[in-house]
């Protein structure tokens, strides 16, 4: 196998596919599919390429893609490849004061922006912005601002490539293209909540296609994938990269939103996501099995008990099942299991590989058990995606999966956390000196922060080390950070953020009752206790207001959803530090109830 650098691979693929379907999109307007060939893709690309070129943009250059999923992003990647460019992502949910913070961090003069949410918050950087200078819109339906006198569609953008002159200035870059290239900058939450942009080149990238063809022999090009999570995503990126490496067709969904549609559309039969997609398939599930009669509950419930024996207690095993046993397995899954993969779409799936987030062994058995072909795993941005993933037999539960061919993994014996060396680990953080010093070992094992132990090449993770929430949507949250937002507030005490592993981030937040009292004074609210006051409607409204208006700057998955007001203040000793700092395993424990109540659907 040829692993071409990124410069190349398309061009590469369109000479072997031609017109064979590389990539497919839908069509807002229609609701159809649309094909994109090979060759149009290489087309493409090629002129985003010679426009960048055309542009000024050079050598090692950094650019920014802040757009949600659309076939452009990949135009505008692999055309600054060719330019030996480096491409830096941006969520699409990303606020202004993120990809502020991106743009001045990486010194990025050209940003590429999707739709008019994007472009609305980009061009509000821009004008107060010495870095960036112009804007590249994707989506020709934006309208762009009046004052805007810098900004060009993608498509007048690609008419700048189109003479023949700058085509040798490409072609030219394109020969001189090497593995050390820097490829992209993905950036990444710390601590304090300021991102850390990790470097990874075109060798990781390369060396991780070179691990997957070993782990992943059944990929083929006859397969079709559905990019669903955002490309911003290592998950997403180097799972697509890995895709057309292999020439797989690549379904783009644009609009999360709009996966359950779209899914029974496309039929994918590869889709890499995050446990919260399989958790809400899960909860439907069981919800359609709990209201069902009672002979078509006890149906549902032998052809699960009829899988999870055979497929975990005999076929991973590599043990040969009773007879009896196979027949009916093979009878549920052409008649229940075939019936709930088709209601999702996923009727012909074979791989879906599944990280990002811990993933309950409750729903990974659950999935197992009713053939839907998962396969869970643990990576980093940092590790260009994955360390490790189950094998098709042999997995066990409780871990993350078994350690990927080229990857060295060991457990540092003072803390227990995992540490990974590789062709695949990041060289360290753009502009962050000292972080890197911190985040490498002496003997080059990069610390992930996250504790773990290794039985023989299976790994298993036991706890984050690291002062980070993520949500069970793969999303990483600084707590101290959105807390800090709020500790300004006159009328908030004390706040404690909740989040990890939750569907959304909540909060438990204590007034400052000699304030609110005076508000209730002054609004004529009538309270006997702080608990009636806590209670009261308007009070709860007053501080939603000012919490929304504290958190407008975050991204939409940092953002509190809901809150609870306590009646009595976090106590030194208990849930303080003798420094005031929140001794968050002891809030959780304290308030359990009441957080459970918020994530109560």
């Amino acid at each position: 196998m040829i692993y071409y650098h990124y410069a190349e691979l398309i061009h590469r693929q369109a000479d072997k596919y031609g017109s064979r379907t590389a990539l497919k999109h839908r069509d807002n307007t229609t609701g159809k599919w649309l094909k994109i060939s090979w060759r149009e893709f290489s087309d493409k690309v090629m002129l985003t390429a010679k426009a960048m070129a055309e542009f000024g943009i050079g050598v090692q250059e950094n650019i920014g893609v802040y757009s949600q999923n659309m076939p452009q992003c990949l135009y505008t990647d692999f055309g600054a490849y060719a330019n030996r460019a480096v491409s830096i992502p941006m969520y699409a949910t990303n606020s202004p004061g993120q990809i502020e913070y991106i743009i001045n961090d990486a010194g990025i003069h050209t940003l590429f922006v999707g739709e008019q949410l994007q472009y609305n918050n980009a061009f509000k950087v821009q004008k107060d912005s010495q870095i960036l200078k112009r804007l590249i819109v994707f989506d020709s339906a934006v309208k762009l601002n009046p004052e805007d006198k810098t900004s060009i569609y993608f498509d007048d953008f690609l008419r700048l490539g189109d003479n023949a002159p700058i085509e040798s200035t490409v072609k030219i870059r394109m020969n001189e293209a090497v593995p050390e290239d820097l490829a992209t900058i993905i950036y990444t939450s710390g601590t304090t909540g300021e991102s850390k942009g990790v470097m990874l080149h075109h060798s990781n990238y390369q060396e991780a296609m070179r691990i997957h063809d070993v782990r992943l022999p059944m990929v083929t090009d006859k397969d079709l994938s559905m990019s669903f999570l955002p490309l911003t995503h290592i998950f997403e990126k180097a799972w697509t990269y890995y895709c057309l490496h292999k020439g797989v067709t690549v379904a783009i969904n644009q609009d999360p939103k709009m996966i359950q549609k779209t899914l029974p559309e496309v039929h994918p039969t590869l889709m890499c996501n995050v446990p919260r997609f399989w958790e809400k398939v899960y909860a439907g599930v069981h919800e359609k099995i709990n209201t069902s009669s009672p002979l078509m509950k006890k149906i549902f419930l032998d052809a699960i008990e009829t899988g999870r024996l055979y497929n975990l207690e005999y076929k991973n095993k590599e043990i040969k099942a009773p007879l009896g046993l196979a027949l009916k397995f093979k009878f549920y899954n052409h008649t229940v299991f075939n019936l709930l993969k088709r209601v999702l779409g996923i009727e012909r799936g074979r791989f879906f590989p599944v990280a990002g987030a811990p993933l309950s062994d409750t729903i990974n058995e659950f999935l197992q058990s009713v053939n839907i072909p998962i396969a869970y795993g643990y990576g980093l941005s940092e590790t260009t995606a994955t360390v490790c993933f189950y094998p098709e037999i042999g997995f066990q539960f409780g871990s993350i999966g078994k350690v990927m061919p080229g990857v060295e993994v060991k457990i540092d014996e003072t803390n227990g956390e995992i540490l990974v060396k590789g062709k695949t680990v990041t060289s360290g953080y753009y502009n962050k000196p000292d972080e890197n010093a911190k985040s490498f070992t002496d003997d080059g094992f990069f610390r992930t922060g996250d504790a773990g132990r290794l039985e023989g090449d299976t790994l298993f993770f036991t706890e984050r080390i690291k002062d980070l929430y993520k949500t069970s949507n793969g999303k990483y949250i600084a707590p101290q950070a959105i807390e800090s937002l709020m500790s300004g507030d006159q009328y908030i005490e004390q706040i404690a953020v909740i989040g990890d592993q939750r569907k959304f981030v909540s909060a438990l937040i204590v007034p400052a009752y000699p304030l609110l009292e005076k508000y209730a004074e002054e609004k004529g609210i009538r309270y006997s206790s702080r608990e009636d006051l806590v209670n009261n409607k308007e009070i709860i409204r007053m501080i939603e207001t000012r919490v929304e208006e504290h958190q407008k700057n975050l991204a939409s998955y940092e953002k509190i959803k809901r809150f609870t007001l306590l009646s009595e203040p976090f106590v030194m000793g208990s849930e303080l530090t003798d420094t005031l700092k929140l001794r968050r395993p002891v809030v959780l424990q304290k308030h359990a109830e009441k957080i459970e109540k918020m994530y109560e659907d």
